[in-house]
């Protein structure tokens, strides 16, 4: 009779907790739907888009909202790492300023190199130039190298 009695509460605790839990959810959402009305949808822009055979391919950079996205990024010249890492950051911190951004505004970087044996030199070059409050990052060895020949590809993710 205990053991039963038991059970019968805690399928009546669970119904009251499921109850509430989707009446907290169903007014979050009115909440959200609400005030999304009543702002005008974010719209997409694109900068510098690459086509191929006259039909868009990518952009080098899209903007959505207070977002930045800035497409891979390489070197496609003579130079070792070093060379090749300053000259991406280079280039991307010019693509964030045309977007509104800045290097200190990235969240998100990902790396992509040629041969993981560069690592420490990327590294020595990449160091302090995202500000004192560096993005989350992944670096990866691509198998089968980077397009272009370049060393060393990045993206990222910024805020505006």
């Amino acid at each position: 009779m205990e053991t039963q009695r038991r059970s019968i509460l805690k399928r009546l605790f669970a119904s009251a907790a499921g109850i509430v839990g989707l009446s907290t959810a169903s007014k979050a959402m009115t909440g959200t739907a609400s005030s999304a009305a009543a702002e005008p949808a974010a719209q997409k822009e694109v900068f510098d888009v690459v086509t191929q055979d006259d039909v868009p391919l990518f952009s080098l950079s899209t903007k959505m909202g207070n977002l930045v996205f800035i497409a891979g990024i390489g070197y496609h010249k003579e130079g070792d790492i070093k060379v090749h890492t300053d000259e991406v950051l280079k280039e991307l911190e010019r693509q964030l300023i045309k977007a509104g951004s800045s290097m200190e505004k990235v969240l998100k970087v990902s790396v992509f190199l040629h041969d993981l044996n560069d690592y420490k030199g990327m590294n020595d070059v990449y160091k302090g130039r995202f500000g004192s409050k560096p993005p989350v990052r992944t670096t990866v060895a691509v198998y089968g190298g980077v397009p272009g020949q370049s060393l060393v590809e990045m993206d990222c993710i910024a805020y505006i």
